[in-house]
Protein backbone atom coordinates (compact mmCIF):
# COMPACT_ATOMS: atom_id res chain seq x y z
CA UNK A 1 0.00 0.00 0.00
CA UNK A 2 1.44 3.41 -0.82
CA UNK A 3 2.61 5.59 1.89
CA UNK A 4 0.47 9.33 1.10
CA UNK A 5 2.53 12.19 1.86
CA UNK A 6 2.07 14.81 4.33
CA UNK A 7 0.19 17.28 1.80
CA UNK A 8 -1.87 14.23 0.69
CA UNK A 9 -3.15 13.16 4.57
CA UNK A 10 -3.48 17.48 4.96
CA UNK A 11 -5.47 17.44 1.98
CA UNK A 12 -7.54 14.35 3.43
CA UNK A 13 -8.00 15.94 6.56
CA UNK A 14 -9.35 19.09 5.32
CA UNK A 15 -12.04 17.28 2.64
CA UNK A 16 -13.07 14.89 5.92
CA UNK A 17 -13.86 17.96 7.79
CA UNK A 18 -15.63 19.39 4.55
CA UNK A 19 -18.09 16.61 4.42
CA UNK A 20 -18.42 15.59 8.06
CA UNK A 21 -21.99 17.38 9.30
CA UNK A 22 -21.56 19.27 12.59
CA UNK A 23 -24.34 20.31 14.75
CA UNK A 24 -25.07 22.22 16.84
CA UNK A 25 -25.94 20.39 20.09
CA UNK A 26 -28.76 23.16 21.77
CA UNK A 27 -30.35 23.22 18.51
CA UNK A 28 -30.64 19.48 18.16
CA UNK A 29 -31.94 19.26 21.25
CA UNK A 30 -34.49 22.22 21.33
CA UNK A 31 -35.52 20.52 18.09
CA UNK A 32 -36.17 16.78 19.89
CA UNK A 33 -37.90 18.66 22.69
CA UNK A 34 -40.38 21.01 20.69
CA UNK A 35 -41.65 18.26 18.39
CA UNK A 36 -41.43 15.58 21.30
CA UNK A 37 -43.40 18.37 23.43
CA UNK A 38 -46.04 18.46 20.64
CA UNK A 39 -46.98 15.23 20.13
CA UNK A 40 -46.98 14.68 23.88
CA UNK A 41 -49.48 17.63 23.84
CA UNK A 42 -51.15 16.02 20.86
CA UNK A 43 -51.90 13.08 23.13
CA UNK A 44 -52.69 14.88 26.19
CA UNK A 45 -55.22 17.15 24.12
CA UNK A 46 -57.00 14.03 22.75
CA UNK A 47 -57.05 12.09 25.79
CA UNK A 48 -58.49 15.40 27.57
CA UNK A 49 -61.18 15.39 25.31
CA UNK A 50 -62.58 12.24 24.89
CA UNK A 51 -62.48 12.64 29.07
CA UNK A 52 -64.68 15.36 28.60
CA UNK A 53 -67.04 13.80 25.95
CA UNK A 54 -67.67 11.25 29.31
CA UNK A 55 -65.42 8.74 27.72
CA UNK A 56 -64.60 6.18 30.49
CA UNK A 57 -60.67 6.98 30.96
CA UNK A 58 -58.84 3.34 30.14
CA UNK A 59 -61.33 3.93 27.11
CA UNK A 60 -59.98 6.95 26.71
CA UNK A 61 -56.88 6.45 26.80
CA UNK A 62 -57.16 3.28 24.21
CA UNK A 63 -58.36 5.89 21.68
CA UNK A 64 -55.51 8.01 22.36
CA UNK A 65 -52.98 5.48 21.37
CA UNK A 66 -55.04 4.39 18.07
CA UNK A 67 -54.99 8.05 17.25
CA UNK A 68 -51.52 8.48 17.73
CA UNK A 69 -50.51 5.19 15.79
CA UNK A 70 -53.09 5.82 12.91
CA UNK A 71 -51.74 9.67 12.93
CA UNK A 72 -48.13 8.36 12.60
CA UNK A 73 -49.03 5.39 9.96
CA UNK A 74 -50.70 8.40 7.63
CA UNK A 75 -48.02 10.71 8.24
CA UNK A 76 -45.74 8.04 7.46
CA UNK A 77 -47.57 7.03 4.27
CA UNK A 78 -47.30 10.76 2.80
CA UNK A 79 -43.67 11.04 3.44
CA UNK A 80 -44.15 13.51 6.06
CA UNK A 81 -42.93 11.43 9.20
CA UNK A 82 -39.17 11.30 7.59
CA UNK A 83 -39.44 15.27 7.44
CA UNK A 84 -40.17 15.60 11.15
CA UNK A 85 -37.81 13.06 11.88
CA UNK A 86 -35.04 14.77 9.97
CA UNK A 87 -36.06 18.16 11.58
CA UNK A 88 -36.48 16.39 15.33
CA UNK A 89 -34.15 13.92 14.92
CA UNK A 90 -34.89 11.78 18.50
CA UNK A 91 -38.24 14.11 19.15
CA UNK A 92 -39.60 11.56 16.73
CA UNK A 93 -39.37 9.01 18.07
CA UNK A 94 -41.77 9.26 21.10
CA UNK A 95 -42.40 5.79 21.84
CA UNK A 96 -45.68 5.40 20.29
CA UNK A 97 -45.50 7.25 17.12
CA UNK A 98 -41.78 6.35 16.11
CA UNK A 99 -42.43 2.77 16.85
CA UNK A 100 -45.38 2.90 14.49
CA UNK A 101 -43.53 4.54 11.92
CA UNK A 102 -40.94 2.26 12.04
CA UNK A 103 -43.59 -0.54 11.07
CA UNK A 104 -45.21 1.25 8.25
CA UNK A 105 -41.88 3.01 6.70
CA UNK A 106 -40.67 -0.28 5.81
CA UNK A 107 -44.18 -1.49 4.44
CA UNK A 108 -44.27 1.48 2.48
CA UNK A 109 -40.98 1.18 0.95
CA UNK A 110 -40.90 -2.39 -0.12
CA UNK A 111 -44.67 -2.38 -1.66
CA UNK A 112 -43.39 -2.67 -5.10
CA UNK A 113 -42.01 -6.14 -3.91
CA UNK A 114 -45.36 -7.27 -3.10
CA UNK A 115 -47.96 -8.61 -0.58
CA UNK A 116 -45.46 -11.60 0.94
CA UNK A 117 -41.97 -10.91 -0.29
CA UNK A 118 -42.41 -7.38 -0.17
CA UNK A 119 -44.87 -6.10 2.76
CA UNK A 120 -44.77 -9.54 4.88
CA UNK A 121 -40.95 -10.18 4.80
CA UNK A 122 -39.66 -6.77 5.19
CA UNK A 123 -42.35 -4.72 7.76
CA UNK A 124 -40.32 -5.59 11.00
CA UNK A 125 -36.85 -5.12 9.81
CA UNK A 126 -36.51 -2.15 11.76
CA UNK A 127 -39.35 -2.59 14.62
CA UNK A 128 -38.24 -6.59 14.89
CA UNK A 129 -34.90 -6.00 16.76
CA UNK A 130 -37.01 -3.83 18.91
CA UNK A 131 -39.84 -5.94 19.68
CA UNK A 132 -37.20 -9.27 20.15
CA UNK A 133 -35.15 -7.59 22.27
CA UNK A 134 -38.16 -5.89 24.61
CA UNK A 135 -39.21 -9.14 25.17
CA UNK A 136 -35.83 -10.53 25.90
CA UNK A 137 -35.54 -8.17 28.48
CA UNK A 138 -38.22 -8.31 30.01
CA UNK A 139 -38.02 -11.95 30.44
CA UNK A 140 -34.47 -12.06 31.93
CA UNK A 141 -35.82 -8.84 34.10
CA UNK A 142 -38.94 -11.12 35.12
CA UNK A 143 -36.47 -14.04 35.66
CA UNK A 144 -34.05 -11.32 38.37
CA UNK A 145 -37.46 -10.50 39.80
CA UNK A 146 -38.71 -13.98 41.01
CA UNK A 147 -35.27 -15.40 42.08
CA UNK A 148 -34.83 -12.00 44.54
CA UNK A 149 -38.98 -12.65 45.45
CA UNK A 150 -38.46 -16.21 46.01
CA UNK A 151 -34.99 -14.91 48.10
CA UNK A 152 -36.87 -12.83 50.10
CA UNK A 153 -35.30 -9.46 48.81
CA UNK A 154 -38.79 -8.30 47.94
Amino acid sequence: MPQLSEEQKQQYNEYVKQVTPTHNLGAVMGKAFLVGGIICTIGQFVGNFLKNQNVEEKAADTWTLIFLIAASMILTGLGLYAKIGKFAGAGSLVPITGFANSVVAPAVEFTAEGQVFGIGCKIFTIAGPVILFGIFSSWVLGVIYWILQNVGVF
